[in-house]
């Protein structure tokens, strides 16, 4: 049979890496409240980031305090915020992040924000991290003892 010039071998794919997703309980507080009477966008990024940082502590065992007392911190680069189903007073609702990418300088969070009484999705999207050092201000690679802390 002559050679059609195509390849008929593939080349064997690496699975996409999968990280674990983590769970926050919290519930929406009277301040958190807007004048349209449910939670006001802003929160929603400030829920995002009580969850990480819990998550951080407890989850990865690598608090923000050990990123400060290494020299380093977390810059928010990009940040996407669908929002779906409004939260109002009283709700509790779980906080689900997880990595979805690393790169030298930084990751990339997934997040999901999910009312406990319906499991209605609230609000979902990303946010980009860099790790920048807390000397020169300027982005840093991350070394590979924090990137195996992470990579659970």
């Amino acid at each position: 049979m002559p050679n059609s010039g195509v390849s008929t071998k593939t080349e064997p794919t690496k699975p996409p890496l999968v990280y674990s997703k983590f769970e926050t309980e919290l519930r929406v507080r009277p301040d958190d409240i807007d004048m349209y009477q449910h939670v006001h966008s802003s929160r929603y990024m400030d829920y995002v980031l009580a969850a990480r940082f819990d998550q951080m502590e407890h989850s990865y065992q690598m608090p923000m305090s050990e990123f400060t007392k290494l020299g380093y911190g977390w810059f928010m680069a990009t940040a996407r915020m669908n929002f779906k189903n409004p939260l109002e007073l009283g709700d509790r609702f779980v906080v689900r992040t997880w990595i979805e990418q690393f790169t030298l300088i930084g990751v990339k969070v997934q997040f999901q924000i999910v009312r406990l009484a319906n499991q209605k999705l609230s609000c979902d999207g990303w946010f980009d991290y860099v790790l920048v050092s807390l000397d020169t201000g300027r982005a840093a690679r991350i070394p590979a003892s924090i990137r195996s802390k992470y990579s659970v």
